[in-house]
C-alpha cells in the first residue's frame, strides 16, 4: 500500500493533527530523511539519525516496538500507535508516539508525535488530584473539630437560616435548654421558641446582626420560662447563603449584667436602669460592661461596640484622664466628681462628671459613674445666679463700692487659683498632667504657681531646668 492509495478516512486517521517528527525509512530500516520542528530538533538532535538504523536511535526497551512498526502490512487495521523513547544528547529520554505507513519500494513513512506535552498535563493532573485530596482531608479535619466543639459546648448554640429563620442545627446544650429532642427542634421557626413579648426583640436582633455583620445581643425569655436569657447572634456566609450563629446564655453571665455573683437581682437591675452612665473595666482600662445610659452618652447602639476596648479611647484627654483615675483607684481611693469630656462614636464631645471606685474581687475591677453635665446645666434656670447661697451672689453687693475692673480681676485670680489647686489635687501634684488638664503649657503653669505662691522660685521643674 502506498500513501496515494489510502482513502480519506485512513489518511485522517494516520496524519490527524500536526506531526512533530516525520521519518523516511528504507526497506532495511535505515533512516533516509528526517523532518521535524525546531523544538524537537533541539531536544533529540535527530539530524544525526540519517544513515543509521532506526532501531539504534531508541532505548533498549523500545527496540522491539520499532521492529513491530517496520513489519506493518497493507491492512489498515494494523496501523497502531507505538510509544517509544529516544535518548537525548543531554542524557535524558524523550517520549515519541509513532505510526508507520508502508510506501512504494518497500519504504515506510514514520509519523511521530511528542508526548512531552501529554506527560506535562498528566503530571499537572496528578499534582492537582493530590492537592484536592490534601484540601479535602484538611476540610474533613476542620469539620471534625468544629463538630466536636459545637456538640461539647456547655452553652446552647444554634444555627439559623438568615432567610427563613428556620433552625438548621442545635447542639446538646440547646436541646437541654428547650427540653426538646433535636428532631422536633430542627426545622422550627427560631422566633417561635421565645415568648410573645420577646419575639420582636429577637426579630430586631437578627435584622441588626445581618445589617452590621457584628455580634449583637439582646435579652429574651423562652416560651414557658421566666428566667431571662442573653441572646447573641452573628452572621456568616456559606454556599447556601447567610446563616446566624446564635448563643443563649443565662442573663447573670452576660457582659451587660457583669457583676459579682453575690449581688442580688435587684441591684443588677438597678445598675442597668441607673439614670447616669455606668461602666465596668479591669485594671488595664478594658471595658467589661456598660449600661444603657452609658451607651447613650457614647452614641452607641450595642454594648459590643465598647466592650473589650480601652476606656481612654472615649476620653477626650485620653491617657491623662486615665492616669488620674488609675493612680487613685490603684490606691483604693475613690474618684469624686472629676470633670472631663468624652468623645462619642460620631466624634462629638460631651462634658461629663466622672466618679469611680475600686472593686475588690478575685479579679480587681473599676466601676465608673458618668454624669452628663449638659443635662445638668440645662436644668439650671437663668435666675439661679441670684439665688441665695450662690457663690457669686455676694459680688452684687460690691457694686458701687469698688470698680468693676477690680471686682473682675480679683474674681479671675480666685478662680485661676482654685482651678490650679483642683488640678494638682486630682493629678496628685503631677504638674505635667495638671498643665495638660488646664490647657496650659508647663511654663505658663509655673508662672501662675509662683504668682499665687503655690511654688517658690527655687522649686523648679527638673524637666525645665
Amino acid at each position: 500500500m502506498n500513501l496515494t492509495s489510502l482513502d480519506s478516512e485512513t489518511f485522517s486517521k494516520i496524519l490527524g493533527g500536526v506531526s512533530d517528527v516525520s521519518l523516511m525509512i528504507d526497506a532495511q530500516g535505515i533512516v533516509e530523511d528526517v523532518s521535524t520542528n525546531q523544538d524537537i530538533l533541539a531536544v533529540l538532535g535527530c539530524l544525526s539519525w540519517v544513515g543509521k538504523p532506526w532501531v539504534e536511535t531508541v532505548t533498549t526497551e523500545s527496540k522491539k516496538k520499532i521492529q513491530e512498526l517496520l513489519q506493518v502490512k497493507d491492512d489498515t487495521s494494523s496501523l497502531l500507535w507505538r510509544h517509544v523513547n529516544h535518548p537525548t544528547p543531554s542524557g535524558a529520554e524523550a517520549a515519541i508516539q509513532y505510526i508507520t505507513v508502508p510506501l512504494k519500494d518497500h519504504k515506510f513513512l514514520a509519523v511521530g508525535r511528542s508526548l512531552e506535552r501529554l506527560a506535562e498535563l498528566q503530571r499537572r493532573l496528578v499534582e492537582t488530584q493530590q492537592s484536592v485530596e490534601r484540601d479535602y482531608l484538611r476540610l474533613r479535619h476542620i469539620e471534625a473539630r468544629y463538630r466536636i466543639l459545637f456538640e461539647t459546648s456547655p452553652e446552647a448554640v444554634l444555627m439559623v437560616d438568615a432567610n427563613s429563620h428556620r433552625l438548621l442545627e442545635a447542639n446538646v446544650g440547646a436541646q437541654a435548654l428547650f427540653k426538646d429532642a433535636a428532631k422536633r427542634l430542627v426545622g422550627r421557626d427560631f422566633r417561635e421558641v421565645f415568648d410573645t413579648e420577646s419575639q420582636r426583640e429577637v426579630q430586631a436582633l437578627l435584622r441588626t446582626a445581618l445589617a452590621t455583620g457584628r455580634i449583637e445581643m439582646c435579652s429574651a425569655t423562652i416560651a414557658g420560662s421566666v428566667a431571662p436569657l442573653t441572646v447573641s447572634a452573628t452572621v456568616f456566609r456559606q454556599e447556601g447563603g447567610a446563616q446566624f450563629l446564635v448563643r443563649l446564655t443565662p442573663r447573670e453571665a452576660s457582659a451587660v449584667a457583669y457583676s459579682e455573683h453575690e449581688s442580688s437581682a435587684v441591684l443588677s437591675e438597678a445598675m442597668e436602669q441607673f439614670p447616669d452612665g455606668w461602666l465596668l473595666t479591669d485594671t488595664t482600662g478594658m471595658v467589661k460592661s456598660v449600661n444603657e445610659e452609658g451607651m447613650a452618652l457614647l452614641g452607641l447602639t450595642a454594648s459590643s461596640q465598647v466592650i473589650g476596648q480601652p476606656l481612654e479611647r472615649w476620653l477626650l484627654r485620653g491617657a491623662v484622664d486615665w492616669g488620674v483615675f488609675n493612680t487613685s483607684l490603684k490606691q483604693h481611693l475613690p474618684v469624686r466628681n472629676f470633670a472631663t469630656q468624652v468623645r462619642s462614636l460620631s466624634g462629638m464631645t460631651l462634658p461629663v462628671e466622672v466618679s469611680a471606685v475600686y472593686l475588690a474581687r478575685p479579679e480587681p475591677l473599676y466601676a465608673f459613674f458618668v454624669r452628663d453635665m449638659d443635662r445638668r446645666h440645662q436644668a439650671i434656670s437663668g435666675t439661679a445666679l441670684a439665688a441665695p447661697g450662690h457663690p457669686f451672689a455676694e459680688l452684687s453687693q460690691l457694686v458701687g463700692r469698688r470698680s468693676i475692673k477690680d471686682i473682675v480681676g480679683e474674681t479671675v485670680d480666685t478662680i485661676e487659683r482654685m482651678c490650679i489647686e483642683a488640678a494638682l489635687d486630682l493629678t496628685h501634684n503631677n504638674r505635667a498632667s495638671a498643665a495638660e488638664m488646664l490647657g496650659l503649657s508647663r511654663q505658663s503653669l509655673y508662672v501662675k504657681l509662683r504668682r499665687f505662691g503655690i511654688v517658690s522660685d527655687v522649686d523648679a521643674d527638673p524637666d525645665l531646668s
